[in-house]
């Protein structure tokens, strides 16, 4: 497959590159200034491309099978503001249907599953506060794709609530909206794994059309 990655240098987007090329995809590689960061993979190509701009997306993504985007809702090391998850949502759902990309998967964090039924993880009283608002924008970015994305192949895959550099297994467990976590009360996943269950999905097409979260 011909994959379109819009945030190909973060932590997640170039796990996804590795993963990707050594399953024989082609990845496009998409920042917001190629000059400004080095390609995680020589057989990486990076373009310059806005996430947030649908005419951006649109223009890139002509001929992908399948469009992803890992941009995070952080500053990045050089301190540039970090690109509103909301907008990007809706910018991603227009270039695609107008590049006629059918699927589209979209990375998202742990504080939008739910610890029961109607409660968000973000919502408990524990969730740390310097990560609600990012979390929430997440939150509000999954309302966006499940309310507009019609007609398009879209999964939106939470991380684990703890996730960091590790081993690639090639192991985790897959949920739906339900927080998972193991016997410890830990919710944890490398970002090799999870770059893992990310391929797995554009290969399987085991949750079109839905949210799901992964974790150890």
């Amino acid at each position: 497959m011909k994959l379109v990655l819009f945030g190909a240098t973060g932590n997640i987007g170039q796990r996804i590159v590795a993963e990707a090329i050594s399953r024989g995809h082609e990845v496009i590689g998409v920042v917001r200034d190629p000059t400004q960061v080095k390609s995680p993979d020589p057989k990486l190509t990076l373009v310059k491309g806005d996430a947030t701009d649908a005419a951006s997306v649109a223009k890139l993504s002509r001929g992908a099978d399948a469009i992803v985007s890992a941009i995070s809702p952080r500053a990045n090391a050089r301190h540039k503001r970090a690109a509103s998850l909301v907008d990007a949502a809706r910018a991603l759902i227009a270039g695609a249907r107008t590049a006629n990309v059918k699927r589209l998967i979209v990375v998202g964090g742990a504080g939008s599953l739910e610890v029961s039924p109607g409660t968000k993880l973000l919502d408990t009283p524990g969730f740390p506060a310097p990560y609600k608002p990012e979390a929430q924008e997440g939150s509000d970015a999954l309302d966006v794709i499940r309310a507009e994305a019609m007609g398009l192949d879209w999964s939106f895959i939470s991380a684990a609530a703890e996730i960091s550099a590790g081993l690639r297994t090639g192991r985790y467990r897959a949920t739906g909206d339900l927080y998972i976590p193991d016997a410890r009360g830990q919710s944890r996943i490398s970002f090799e794994d999870y770059a893992v269950a990310l391929i797995d999905e554009l290969e399987h097409r085991n949750h079109v059309g839905k949210r799901f979260g992964v974790a150890y």
